[in-house]
């Protein structure tokens, strides 16, 4: 195509040509050494100009040559494959591309920069350490470890519980910030929960009207407050009725409290809460009762509110407690100090962490216990497999595939 190889590593002024000599374009070539390579692999760079038809030419003419088109995510994965990245990093690419925030692309790139990695492998250096000892106490069995070595393990397991700890709670923050927050703005017919949801987002989403039972389907908007994505969900009116659309919109807004990351709990100031309206909620997830309509009534305590529930005074026609709201919505998800250490996680890190830190616990209980040392050693063997996933150092293939196959083609 180009007629000769470029230097390694400059920028070539080249014509790309077709299988007859003729020039397809004229651009950029740049060809990279394996180990100086993005993949870790012998790779060539042409950069054209655009346009579909003659992107289209340049392609076929590299089909013709041999070439083929990569797979969803298959040149992060040869990086990874050659170790020029590793798990986490490969998949702080796919958040980065991903990223709806300016929050999420900064704590992507991160990750890409190995902040979370180095953690890790921090995390798992003491593992093996503290493993390397006490299974050289199972090879010289006549040498039982003394109480002296006993406490100094425990101090040194006691250790990795509170870093395994301060990870998790980052990483459990940078997950949020990843996949953002689903907030549920449910209550009675009338009130306010559409004007709420078209406050919070400083546009008519939603029909606001005062005939009770307007909002028949559920409605799902995103936004952000301060960089964290979050999913806002406005429901139907909950309430007793006969009239069969309603009546759908009202199992599907009870449907969807269930799958909430925190739930708004809109009541009308002047009518106050029903009794045993909070009932009706999915116990496991957490609530905030917004007191609406504080324009038009003098607020007060309502007595059957409980205690332990949070309640917002706010006004969705004058916007008077919105601010309260964003805030206190940032603070649920756990957002609220995001500093130079902070990264985003996936689900699958969290996963791995609590299951290292479960048999961190099982260790520390064994040598607590008296147990002999061997079944500690067993246990910090598998917190350090759990923890090994999260960089890839122990990953099952299905789990490659599952990951490189949510990528971009070709990234």
């Amino acid at each position: 195509m180009l007629g000769r190889l470029p230097k390694a590593r400059r920028a070539s002024l080249c014509s790309f040509r077709d299988s007859t000599g003729q020039p397809i374009d004229q651009g950029l070539a740049i060809f990279f050494r394996g180990t100086a390579s993005f993949t870790g692999e012998d790779s060539l760079e042409l950069q054209g100009h655009g346009g579909p038809v003659v992107l289209d030419l340049l392609l076929s003419r590299c089909l013709e040559l041999g070439a083929r088109l990569a797979r969803p995510g298959e040149f992060t994965q040869r990086a990874y494959l050659n170790g020029k990245l590793d798990l986490v990093q490969a998949e702080a690419i796919a958040d980065l591309i991903e990223s709806s925030t300016s929050l999420t692309a900064r704590l992507s790139i991160r990750s890409l920069q190995g902040i979370f990695s180095t953690r890790i492998r921090c995390l798992v250096d003491q593992l093996i350490h503290l493993r390397t000892y006490l299974e050289a106490t199972l090879d010289f069995p006549e040498d039982d470890v003394d109480p002296h070595s006993r406490e100094q393990i425990r101090l040194d397991l006691t250790e990795l519980l509170i870093s395994t700890r301060v990870i998790l709670t980052d990483a459990h923050q940078g997950e949020r910030i990843r996949d953002g927050l689903t907030v549920v703005i449910a209550g009675r017919p009338n009130a306010g929960k559409s004007s709420l949801l078209n406050a919070l987002l400083q546009y008519d989403a939603a029909i606001v009207n005062p005939v009770p039972g307007t909002t028949r389907d559920l409605l799902r908007c995103d936004m952000q407050i301060d960089g964290l994505p979050v999913k806002l969900i406005d429901t139907a009116g909950i309430r007793e009725t006969t009239e069969p659309v309603e009546l759908e919109g009202v199992r599907r807004a009870c449907r969807q409290l269930e799958h909430a990351d925190l739930i708004l709990w809109v009541y009308d100031t002047r009518l106050g809460l029903e009794p045993n309206e909070l009932g009706e909620l999915p116990p496991a997830i957490p609530v905030t009762l917004i007191r609406n309509k504080i324009d038009l009534a003098l607020p007060g305590a309502d007595s059957r509110i409980p205690n332990d529930v949070p309640v917002i005074p706010l006004s969705a026609l004058t916007g008077r407690g919105l601010a309260e709201l964003r805030q206190h919505v940032k603070s649920k998800a756990g957002v609220d100090g995001i500093g130079e250490g902070s990264f985003v996680a996936r689900r699958r890190h969290l996963d791995a962490l609590r299951r290292g830190l479960d048999a961190m616990q099982r260790a520390a209980h064994a040598l607590n216990s008296g147990i002999g040392v061997e079944v500690v050693a067993l246990e910090l063997l598998e917190a350090q497999r759990a923890c090994g996933e999260i960089t890839g150092e122990v990953t099952p293939d299905d789990l490659l595939e599952r990951i490189f196959s949510s990528f971009c083609i070709g990234k």
